[in-house]
């Protein structure tokens, strides 16, 4: 079941329903019951994986906090995390690190093969391992009690609308919301439904309209000029943002129904000003728990400048792994690796640079703006690339004299662009006002309403219609 199918427009008002006809003891097992029937509408044998991602830290956070021995609390912590890792390398990685031993082994002379699996990657496998690792690091190191209540534990691991592509939630943030008893509340019904119908338009409108060129261009490269992939890269840049984007908005309005309050996962990243910036603005669950996870774990900044550039690299290899099991991923994370290094070691250079210009400040960010963004969207390239020589026959291509215009037919980028421009509008009365929908709320009545049909004719009108799966439900 996916958010963008009439199924879940069924699904969801129904389980509102039922949670609020309930006394608020058993509304933890609806949600429960719930989030794994949404899981089971995927693959229902997977419900067995995540029962058992959900047992293993459930006894093992149980035992460290019970147990005072040291030794006996760190064998519990890695065998706890060990499982889990187990699980999501055997799923996700072992496919990638058997072919990548079998193409090393054939470059050094060394004739081997590993076994492979052939299994199918079950959704959702690295966001919940994710929440489950940070569960029990966070009780082994002591920053939040063990869950004694096995159910609750579980809707934690499962809450349906972060289930299979996020936020990440922490433990501490959300645990607690499901011992606080809700009541129906109007004013947060119409601000979920607000925010389910702006990732609607932002997923069917936006993101799958322009899904269309960029699969035609990138899934048949060697085959057009340097133009069509300058287009099709800036298009799935914006196609990524708001496949993903649309996905939190549609996960956060849902869980707001419920009384449920997810994390933010986006900030306008194309806003942002340098690469670090960028990622305290693009999936914010996954660079923060990278961050307290991988990157302050292994030293961080502390152990002085050579082992911060160390700690950078290994946390954004990491990052790209995450993504996905191929070089193309891993290349991507290096990337962004690499240029958060660099601009670590040249911030104070640029600044003086740039106060030695003494461009008016407007102008200064519109120019850091625009060079983030095109830093990024070159990284993308890799990101999307099918293999790493499509990469490079794009990249090449950007160095071509020949800069034919490409035929592009305008009724399948027409809905795209026009959202982009709704979506720019939008971010930019955010960054001007803080709160899109307060600016909107403050809207005479009729105005107000004319906002929201004109998302839903939108939707209807130019959406497209096939119910495509969202980009991140691979990962």
């Amino acid at each position: 079941m996916i958010f963008n199918s009439i199924n879940y427009l069924v699904f969801l008002p129904l389980v509102v329903l039922l949670y609020y006809g309930l006394p608020h003891r058993m509304r933890w097992a609806v949600l429960l019951a719930a989030s794994y029937f949404f899981y089971m509408c995927w693959n229902a044998q997977y419900a067995i994986l995540l029962a058992v991602s959900t047992v293993v830290p459930y006894l093992g956070a149980l035992v460290i906090a019970r147990s005072t021995n040291t030794r006996n609390r760190r064998a519990t912590l890695v065998a706890s995390l060990g499982t889990n890792l187990g699980l999501l390398v055997a799923f996700k990685y072992w496919e990638f690190f058997a072919e990548s031993a079998d193409w090393l082994g054939a470059r050094l002379g060394v004739s081997f093969s590993l076994p492979t699996l052939d299994v199918l990657l079950p959704v959702g496998i690295s966001f919940y391992t994710f929440q489950t690792i940070s569960y029990t690091v966070d009780v082994y190191c002591r920053r939040i009690d063990a869950e004694k209540h096995l159910g609750r534990f579980a809707l934690y691991v499962s809450f349906f609308p972060q289930l299979v592509a996020g936020p990440i939630e922490r433990a501490s943030r959300l645990l607690p919301q499901f011992y606080c008893q809700q009541h129906f509340d109007f004013t947060r019904i119409c601000l979920g439904c607000q925010l389910i119908l702006w990732g609607l338009f932002k997923k069917v409108v936006i993101a799958d309209r322009l899904a269309i060129y960029v699969d035609s261009v990138y899934n048949s490269v060697g085959y057009h000029e340097c133009v069509a992939y300058l287009l099709a890269t800036y298009a799935f840049a914006f196609q990524i943002y708001c496949d993903f984007s649309g996905y939190s908005d549609i996960a956060i309005g849902s869980a707001a129904l419920l009384g449920i309050r997810l994390v933010a996962n986006f900030r306008q990243p194309y806003f942002a000003t340098n690469l670090r910036d960028f990622w305290r603005r693009w999936h914010i669950s996954l660079s923060t728990w990278l961050r307290d996870y991988v990157y302050i774990p292994i030293g961080g900044s502390r152990r002085g400048k050579a082992w911060t550039v160390v700690a950078l690299m290994i946390t954004m290899l990491l990052g790209g792994l995450w993504h996905g099991a191929s070089w193309t991923y891993v290349i991507w994370g290096g990337l962004h690796g690499l240029l958060l290094v660099g601009s670590r070691a040249t911030l104070d250079a640029r600044n003086l640079f740039w106060d030695r210009l003494h461009l008016p400040h407007w102008l200064r960010d519109t120019v850091r703006i625009a060079l983030t963004f095109h830093l990024v969207c070159l990284c993308w390239v890799f990101f999307r690339a099918k293999t790493l020589a499509d990469a490079m026959t794009i990249l090449g291509s950007f160095f071509q004299r020949s800069w034919a215009l490409p035929g592009v037919n305008p009724n399948v980028l027409v809905s795209g662009l026009l959202g982009v421009l709704v979506l720019a509008a939008v971010q930019i009365l955010q960054l001007q006002r803080g709160s899109c929908r307060r600016c909107v709320a403050r809207l005479p009545l009729p105005v107000r309403w004319s906002v929201w049909y004109g998302l839903i004719f939108a939707i209807v009108l130019l959406g497209v219609q096939q119910g495509s799966q969202f980009i991140y439900f691979q990962f």
